[in-house]
């Protein structure tokens, strides 16, 4: 079961990554996956309310992810 969650928030964390990244290459059309990790590089990724709201989708889900895989050491 705790592989299966794991892989689960896995998966939800990869494809956020790939929505966020289509919408910043939307923005930025050279932005890169490691453009996404750095967006105050970019100006018009930085002030990008949309963005923004996608990016913090990420950060939630990692989050999340970590607390799981530190519950379950």
């Amino acid at each position: 079961m705790e592989s299966e969650i794991a892989a689960l928030m896995q998966e939800l964390v990869e494809q956020q990554r790939v929505k966020l990244l289509t919408l910043a290459r939307r923005i930025v059309p050279t932005a890169t996956s490691d453009d996404i990790l750095q967006p105050n590089d970019f100006p018009q990724l930085e002030n990008h309310p949309h963005f923004r709201y996608e990016e913090g989708i990420l950060d939630g889900l990692q989050v999340a992810q970590a607390a799981l895989l530190r519950a379950n050491c």
